[in-house]
């Protein structure tokens, strides 16, 4: 494990146990932690975390650390949906996109905002919230980018679109103060 493999190991560990101090973390494989609480689940649950890890695997094996969060808890408001993980000390959500820009857009805003209303809901907590697209359909690098710059636009907060593009296995991180820089630009 590289220094900053641990540093980012570290992190995760602070930001989800501060979110959820009473949790048990359980090991789920390499660089894969699962909040006890999550693990019983029904069916559905249950084939949604293993689909989310799947996913996540994608970063643990180039060396990030995740801990996936519990599902329920009265830590966001009601109506809100929380953050799938923590990982490399920022909140993550998780979405795969499989449909058209329009579904990318959607998908990508709903996540965005999910992250942003755990910090909002824990203001004392100092984070950036990340969201990971996992991309079936084949949309270029460029047209992405500037999808989801247009989704960010009007906004100020930090953290980064993750971006794996499964037809050509290629992966992106973008900040977004970076995607916001190209709004406008042509």
């Amino acid at each position: 494990m590289t220094h900053e493999q641990r540093l980012n190991a570290e992190k995760s560990l602070v930001l989800a146990a501060s979110l959820f101090p009473k949790e048990e973390w359980i090991p789920h494989g390499v660089g894969i932690f699962v909040a006890q609480s999550r693990l019983s689940g029904g069916h559905k649950e249950q084939a949604k975390l293993y689909r989310e890890i799947a996913d996540v695997r994608i970063l643990t094996n180039r060396g990030s650390v995740a801990y996936f969060l519990p599902e329920r808890s009265d830590v966001s408001k009601k109506g809100k949906r929380r953050a799938d993980t923590v990982m490399d000390g920022a909140i993550v959500e998780l979405k795969t996109i499989s449909g058209n820009r329009t579904t990318l857009g959607k998908s990508f805003k709903r996540g965005y905002k999910q992250g942003l209303s755990m910090l909002e809901a824990n203001p004392e907590i100092k984070a950036e919230h990340d969201v990971f697209l996992r991309l079936y359909t084949p949309f270029t690098v460029e047209s992405v980018r500037a999808k989801i710059a247009g989704e960010i636009k009007n906004t100020s907060d930090k953290g980064r679109c993750i971006c794996f593009f499964e037809a050509t296995e290629e992966l992106f991180y973008w900040t977004y103060d970076e995607l916001r820089a190209i709004v406008g630009k042509k």
